[in-house]
């Protein structure tokens, strides 16, 4: 892409460690991606939008339709595909406005496919699909086409058919289903020479071939008519004929649909990037069917206690909303908010973006990439980070090329750039540019409450002690890992209490030892990883006594006087998807763990009939509120509360493990366990954080379980080595499969919410070594086949996963892979349970 875009002069090679974006010395080295990168270009190329001839051959006919010959900016971001780096393409999906599936024509729909898939559904981004290496043998078009309806639950609409020359020999070049012509490559060159050959003229070269076309013309229109009324009504006016309707309609057609999620209908190319076949055309369909910033989903917001989107915060609604939420949980009665009051707010609100990247680079110092939503940013702007509460200057804004740049005057709505310098800014932060924002508690309340839709950092199940190789470099390797956890919040770090040592927790076994690599080669820090081990889990067998904890000291150099009580108990597994909260009781799951907080008075009035209040009614002493300290409110009061129980539960009694099922009920009494101003948050959280210490001692008396990670596991692999996997998941490792399926089964159960795809119904065509038997009975024949692909479902403690791919590739002979996901903590038993506790007590 980047060299037919005119950005560079060469071609890059995954294999040689030559490409553009793959430019960590750990990508080169080991041909992978490792972290995603934005590189920002145009199509066409700048300097050819008046001169096509260097994409054109036979005939002068331009190889994009006339409606893609406008300029387009292409902000491009290459994620990774191993399973390990998934936090990466997340972070990357939060702030796309569309996406192409790359699958391999070769080995199809993959399992790690199926689960990336899953994740651009939750965002609800547009894609289109590249079937990509249909040069290679094996490789099958109509194949893959199936397995996309089958696996992925869309409608494949095929916009491209391969053409190998004289029907089964070497890939050449492309049908154009749409345009309905013919793009020949010759073989060996860079690709920028294509001839272009109408299907009429077809004939001569290759009939068949030429008919291929036109039935997948005829099977793209009656896709498109089933989901759209707009191409019906052209189809009508023209007598019925697929054929006749023009490219254009089919292509603004396409985009009504792929725009819209609910038609489920995912246009579908090819070609083989190592050939420099299908690239272009690939190009001209983002250009064409993929949205404009304009028209992606509204952005979700939040401002305060009032959620909404990005247009409610625009109009104002929004603001009106949390006004209102503030007038009831203060009780104060003002005078109306009006309409003038929340736009006044907005028309000072310049920009707002969401930084979903941070990169250390060892010249320029952090870089923070960052997603624009509204406004514009400015150089020499000031942008307030919501989250952290601080302002930070842009003093620069860069337009990244892989790992280099360009100086920008400014970063408009629907933009991506990267703002060097920043240094409290994170994954996942709410940045603004506010006009009179005060330089040191930044915008005026609510508008600095503002948050976009936050990043989900999924849990880390792997960790791997890090020790500095003297005293002296302790603070230099502590310094190395912030920054390592900062561009990457997947990775999270924890210091052992007994042992002392730090711990550097991760996504799995590839992702710690890359981690190791960046932190000692590039972040030169002198440090020695421990061996890789698992994270488990204690948890309580027996509920506890209610203990109260009084805080009476100095933090921080000030007073703090603090008293609460808390009780624990086993998470009943009715709670397990709790969350509620107001004024008076939240209960909050995080981590596994269930923390409810009351703040309840000790005294209920006695209520009667009459003159009865609805504070009084629920049993609540009238304006009761106000007996809260002022610089308390009952939101800060259950997060400090909330934040002391969490880190008690951060560490089990018996093991060095996180708690986990645990149901924390922590009961406060304001009128007597709050003590004025020097009840402070910090206060608040020591006692909390004292309390559940001593409610899990006592629970832990009649001793604790240790909980594992179960994992969710899908095998791909053939027929022939099914029967070794399989026993190698049940008696070797101790899982349980859940199903056996074909690789291209109707019911997967990846979607079990989207209805199946009927495969009589998708057109696909032939591949080159298919016989001439329908796709139904030729999947009903190879029921015998050993090379046919079978899925295995299983679950699977993630102990047993560790060195799994390595083992997996030796016993299917390189063919089998498999993608695994946190399902559970269960509890471990039996003689697991006895061997377990031998080696973590080292007796």
């Amino acid at each position: 892409m980047l060299y037919y875009s005119g950005h560079t002069r060469r071609i890059g090679n995954v294999d040689d460690g030559s490409t553009v974006t793959d430019f960590l010395p750990a990508e080169r080295q080991r041909g992978v991606t490792i972290q995603s990168a934005a590189i920002t270009f145009h199509w066409p190329p700048l300097q050819e939008q008046h001169d096509e001839s260097s994409r054109t051959q036979k005939g002068g006919t331009p190889l994009l339709s006339p409606s893609t010959h406008e300029n387009h900016m292409i902000n491009l971001i290459d994620t990774p595909g191993h399973v390990d780096f998934t936090f990466e393409v997340v972070r990357s999906l939060r702030i796309l406005d569309g996406a192409v599936c790359i699958l391999d024509g070769v080995a199809g729909v993959e399992a790690q496919t199926e689960k990336v898939w899953r994740q651009a559904t939750a965002y609800k981004i547009p894609r289109i699909i590249y079937i990509n290496k249909l040069d290679r043998d094996g490789a099958a078009f109509g194949r893959t086409v199936h397995e996309i309806a089958s696996r992925l639950f869309v409608w494949p609409a095929v916009c491209q058919v391969p053409w190998f020359q004289g029907g089964k020999g070497r890939f050449c070049g492309l049908g154009d289903v749409v345009n309905l012509r013919a793009y020949r490559w010759p073989e060996g060159g860079d690709g920028k020479l294509v001839e272009t050959i109408a299907v009429d003229e077809l004939g001569e070269a290759d009939s068949g071939f030429a008919q291929e076309i036109k039935k997948a013309r005829v099977a793209l229109v009656d896709l498109l008519a089933s989901h759209d009324d707009a191409i019906v009504d052209e189809f009508l006016r023209l007598n019925e004929s697929s054929i006749d309707i023009a490219p254009d309609d089919i292509v603004a057609s396409l985009r009504r649909c792929v725009l819209n999620q609910d038609s489920r209908i995912v246009p579908v190319f090819g070609g083989a990037s190592f050939r420099n076949i299908g690239v272009q055309p690939l190009l001209d369909a983002i250009t064409q069917l993929m949205p404009n910033p304009n028209e992606i989903p509204i952005p979700e917001v939040s401002v305060g206690r009032a959620e909404g989107n990005l247009e409610q915060l625009m109009s104002g609604k929004l603001l009106s909303k949390e006004a209102q939420f503030a007038q009831a949980a203060t009780g104060r009665k003002g005078k109306a908010v009006t309409a003038r009051q929340p736009m006044a707010v907005i028309g000072n609100l310049e920009a707002c973006a969401l930084a979903f990247k941070v990169v250390h680079d060892a010249r320029r110092g952090a870089l923070v990439y960052v997603r624009v939503y509204s406004g514009t940013i400015q150089r020499g702007s000031s942008l307030y980070n919501t989250n952290l509460q601080v302002n930070e200057p842009v003093q620069r804004l860069l337009r990244m090329y892989a790992s280099d740049s360009v100086d920008i005057r400014s970063l408009p709505a629907g933009q991506i750039g990267v703002i060097p310098g920043l240094k409290h800014a994170r994954t996942g932060d709410t940045l603004i540019s506010y006009i009179g924002a005060s330089p040191k508690t930044g915008p005026p309340p609510p508008i600095n409450s503002l948050q976009l839709r936050p990043i989900e950092v999924p849990p880390a199940v792997f960790f791997s002690s890090v020790e500095s190789n003297s005293s002296g470099e302790a603070k230099s390797v502590k310094n190395a890992l912030d920054l390592l956890i900062r561009e990457d919040p997947s990775l999270q770090l924890s210091e052992d209490e007994d042992s002392g040592q730090t711990l550097l927790r991760g996504m799995g076994e590839f992702h710690l030892e890359i981690a190791a690599d960046r932190l000692i080669k590039d972040l030169k820090a002198k440090a020695t990883m421990g061996e890789i081990e698992i994270a488990y889990r204690e948890a309580l067998l027996f509920s506890s006594q209610r203990k109260t904890a009084l805080i009476n000291r100095e933090i921080a150099g000030k007073k703090a006087k603090a008293c609460c009580t808390v009780r624990v108990d086993r998470l009943a597994e009715a709670d397990q998807h709790r969350n509620n909260s107001d004024d008076f009781e939240s209960s909050v799951l995080d981590s596994g763990n269930l923390i409810t907080t009351l703040i309840e008075p000790s005294t209920k009035p006695k209520l009667s009939n009459e003159d009865v209040t609805s504070e009084e009614a629920a049993g609540i002493p009238e304006h009761w509120h106000i007996r809260l300290p002022s610089h308390l409110s009952s939101e800060t009061l259950h997060m400090s509360l909330r934040n002391g129980a969490l880190a008690a539960l951060s560490r089990g009694i018996h093991y060095p493990f996180p708690f986990h099922n645990v149901h924390v009920t922590i009961s406060i009494d304001p009128r007597h366990e709050l003590f004025g101003n020097d009840t402070s948050p910090a206060a608040l959280s020591s006692a909390a954080r004292e309390a559940t210490k001593a409610a899990l001692k006592d629970a832990a008396q009649g001793g604790t379980a240790i909980m594992q990670h179960v994992m969710n596991v899908t095998v791909s692999t053939n027929e022939a080595s099914l029967g070794t996997v399989v026993n190698d998941l049940t008696s070797e490792r101790g899982g349980s499969v859940l199903s056996l399926e074909d690789a291209d089964a109707t019911t997967s159960g990846v979607r079990e919410d989207l209805p199946s795809i009927d495969l009589r119904k998708v057109y696909a065509p032939r591949d080159p070594f298919e016989g001439g038997t329908s796709f139904a009975d030729q999947e009903q024949a190879e029921m015998n086949n050993s090379s046919r692909q079978r899925t295995i479902q299983a679950k699977v403690p993630l102990r047993e996963m560790m060195g799994y791919l390595k083992h997996l590739r030796s016993i299917t002979g390189g063919k089998g892979s498999f993608v695994m996901s946190a399902d559970k903590f269960e509890r471990v038993v039996g003689q697991q349970e006895k061997v377990l506790r031998r080696e973590l007590r080292g007796y």
